[in-house]
Formats: C-alpha cells, sequence, structure tokens
C-alpha cells in the first residue's frame, strides 16, 4: 500500500563563520526515525514497501560500532575548499570530470575526505566508514553498509560509467574500498533488523529501497522520466537537470552528472543562491510581510547589477573564491530593488545551465518546483523571460518523495 499520510519535522543546520554546515548525526536520525514513528501511528494495516530520497552529497563517518565519529557534513560546508586547490594540482580535472561527473570542490567528498585526513586525523584514525547521511540511516535500521547507485554517484569518489567507486581517486585519499557502502544494485531492497521491526509492526515485513538522490527525486516528482523535458527548481539552493538513457560522450564543463539507476542519468547544474539568498536580502533589508505585491510591480533599474554567490559558487564556474556582490547601488535604490535584482541574478545563473544542458539535448519543455517558486509567481516569470521558454508548474506538494515513491513503484513493476 502507498502510506498516504505527510508528517513534517522542520530542522535547520548548525553554521559558523569558518564554513561549517553540519547537522547532529544522531539528533537528525532521531527526528527520522520519529517521522516514522508518527507516520506508523497512523497506519491501520502492514506497509510493503518503503521509498527514501535524502540530501546529495552529505558525508558523515562512523566507527566499527557504527557510531558517528563526525557530524553530517553537507554540501554547503566550505571548510574543505583550499584542498579543492590541491587536488586541481595533483589531477587533470577535466578528465576526472569526465570520470565521476563531478568537479573539485568543497561540495563534494574528495575535498572533504582530504581535509578530515589532514586537518582532523583523530576523525580519521578512528572512522571505519565512510556515509551519507541515507546511508547512515540504513545502517541504522538494516544493521548494512550500503547504498544506492543514485546516492553513490553523487559523491564525486564514483565511476559513472564503471558504476563502482573511483579507483584512482580512493587511492591519492588513502581511502580503502572497504570503508565506503556496498553500492546495491538496482531493484534490491532491505528489511528492519529485529529492533525495529519490533518498535514498528506495520514495517516488520516491508521492503525499503536505499535512498536516492533528492536531486534525482524531486525531477521525477515533478516532471517524471521523459526525454526533452527540464526540471528547474528554486528552494533553498536551485537546479537545473535532464534525463539521459545513457552517459553522454562528453558531459559539458561546468554540469555535473549522476545516475538514477545504473541505466539512466541526470545532468544539470546547481546553484547554491536560491530561496536562501530571497531570505537573506529580505532580512537585511527588513522586507516584512507579503511583498510580492511590491516586487511584481517593480522594473529592473538601470546599472543595479546583483551576483547571487552569496553562498558560494558550484555550477557553472565551482569557483571557491567567488563572492556575492551588489552592484551599482545608489542613494535611490531600495531593499525591493536590490532583492529584484537578486532574482534576476539567478535567473541568469540558470540561463547559463540551460545553455549548457541544450548543448547535451533539444529541451521541448521545463517543469518548476520548489517552494521559492511556488511563493513568488514574479520570480517564475523572471526566470521564464530570461530563459526565452514558457513554464509549466508542477502541481506536486512534495515532489522529492513523490519522485522516490514513483521510481519504487516503477521498480516493482507497479506503475
Amino acid at each position: 500500500m502507498l502510506a498516504r499520510s505527510l508528517v513534517k519535522t522542520e530542522h535547520s543546520p548548525t553554521t559558523s563563520d569558518d564554513g561549517s554546515v553540519e547537522f547532529d548525526a544522531n539528533e537528525l536520525l532521531a527526528r527520522v526515525e520519529a517521522v516514522i514513528d508518527s507516520i506508523v501511528s497512523k497506519t491501520k494495516q502492514p506497509i510493503a514497501t518503503v521509498a527514501m530520497c535524502a540530501f546529495w552529497h552529505s558525508l558523515v563517518g562512523v566507527d566499527d560500532r557504527g557510531k558517528p565519529t563526525t557530524p553530517v557534513l553537507t554540501w554547503a560546508d566550505t571548510r574543505s575548499r583550499e584542498f579543492s586547490g590541491e587536488l586541481k594540482e595533483r589531477f587533470d580535472e577535466r578528465e576526472v570530470h569526465q570520470r565521476t561527473g563531478a568537479h573539485f570542490h568543497s561540495s563534494f567528498w574528495p575535498a572533504k575526505l582530504l581535509w578530515l585526513r589532514h586537518e582532523r586525523p583523530d576523525i580519521w584514525n578512528k572512522t571505519e566508514r565512510w556515509l551519507s547521511f541515507g546511508d547512515f540511516v540504513a545502517k541504522r535500521l538494516f544493521g548494512e553498509s550500503i547504498t544506492s547507485i543514485s546516492m553513490a554517484s553523487a559523491t564525486g569518489v564514483f565511476d559513472q560509467r564503471k558504476l563502482k567507486w573511483d579507483s584512482e581517486l580512493l587511492r591519492y585519499l588513502k581511502v580503502k574500498r572497504v570503508s565506503l557502502p556496498r553500492v546495491a544494485s538496482d531493484g534490491e531492497t532491505f528489511r528492519l533488523t529485529r529492533k525495529f521491526a519490533r518498535r514498528w509492526p506495520y514495517l516488520a515485513h516491508a521492503k525499503w529501497f536505499p535512498a536516492i538522490g533528492d536531486g534525482a527525486a524531486d525531477h521525477i516528482g515533478s516532471c517524471g522520466v521523459v526525454k526533452n523535458t527540464a526540471s528547474l527548481m528554486v528552494g533553498t539552493s536551485a537546479a537545473m537537470r535532464v534525463v539521459l538513457d545513457k552517459v553522454s560522450r562528453n558531459i559539458p564543463e561546468g554540469l555535473w552528472c549522476y545516475h538514477i539507476d545504473s541505466k539512466r542519468v541526470i545532468v544539470g547544474g546547481a546553484l547554491s543562491d536560491g530561496g536562501n539568498l530571497y531570505a537573506l536580502i529580505k532580512k537585511r533589508f527588513g522586507l516584512k510581510g507579503n511583498i510580492e505585491p511590491e516586487i511584481s510591480k517593480r522594473e529592473t533599474r538601470d546599472g543595479l547589477v546583483v551576483i547571487p554567490f552569496f553562498h558560494g559558487e558550484r555550477s557553472t564556474g565551482y569557483d571557491e573564491n567567488a563572492r556575492g556582490a551588489v552592484i551599482g547601488m545608489t542613494a535611490e535604490h531600495d531593499g525591493f530593488d536590490v532583492l529584484r535584482a537578486a532574482m534576476e541574478g539567478v535567473a541568469f545563473r540558470l540561463a547559463d545551465i540551460y545553455e549548457r544542458l541544450s548543448a547535451v539535448t533539444e529541451i521541448q519543455t521545463i517543469v518548476t518546483s520548489g517552494g521559492a517558486l511556488k511563493a513568488s509567481s514574479t520570480w517564475t516569470q523572471i526566470i521564464a523571460d530570461t530563459l526565452g521558454s514558457d513554464l509549466a508548474v508542477s502541481d506536486a506538494d512534495e515532489s522529492s518523495l513523490r519522485g522516490a515513491a514513483l521510481l519504487a513503484l516503477e521498480t516493482t513493476g507497479k506503475m
């Protein structure tokens, strides 16, 4: 059966001036368990199948007992940014990008692992395995260190064509293959340990799929797995993606390539600034209440430009030193002008991704999702005007959850 109850729990990462953006692993896991408790309490009959998605690029170390040795480091944690330079000096980044689908950047595992080995040797020495947060959940619930092809493919240490951990990078990082989770095959499912089966009787015999990446799930949930269709998401961050039947011969510079499953891949670009920049400018300029009517009336002010790298840069330049800027601001400009210019700045960054994606496949339809766009029809129109394309708005309330469920239904032959 498909459980139809929706339960949410809000949780924000801990941040600091040194660039850390992290979650306490045990606290985050407890929240996952609490959500499952809530869902099960509303259930009247056994659940047959469970699908999951989790945020891509996270990293958490565990010891030989499965206890976390690190917090959950997110893609936004930039403390390892200096080690991106070391990787670029040691390797041909273009070659590695074509192999792993990822550029050298602090959002991926290679820089983070180097940073931990050099700057946190105590943690490094007591860590038995390196996992994504979704893998950490699997380790606790199933008692196995496993990951999905989708989750592994977004780490930056996974060969997209061979579908296995990248040997050359692992040698340089001094990470043994056994220190990484086993990559589950398509359709492989797992069962709860006895402890959790007793806690959740209605899930005792359920088949659990390992978590897929949130970006892949969002794409499937908003527009399915349809050729010539791009998904455009603006939530906290922003991204644009297309699905291909296989890894392209040449992955476009500045874009990434990850897997949905062993056959299909998702290619796109991700921005570090999206709804978080909108919220930042509102707060800094004291813009309160419903500001959408005022923003919709504003026109672009000549000379005012916002460079949207306030939370760093990922696609398309992956410059660790990129910084946001407000250029051309005069005494005549106010917070609404700056916010409007920031929304346009994000739109131009998405247009760069769109142009590069168009070199890989013809894009006939663009479907939007994400809370930031649902809250602002003005921003949706700004992006449509910048791309020179109509946008179809997804009606899915939780596109990532919907996408994970749809993929599971397809895999089990029920769709």
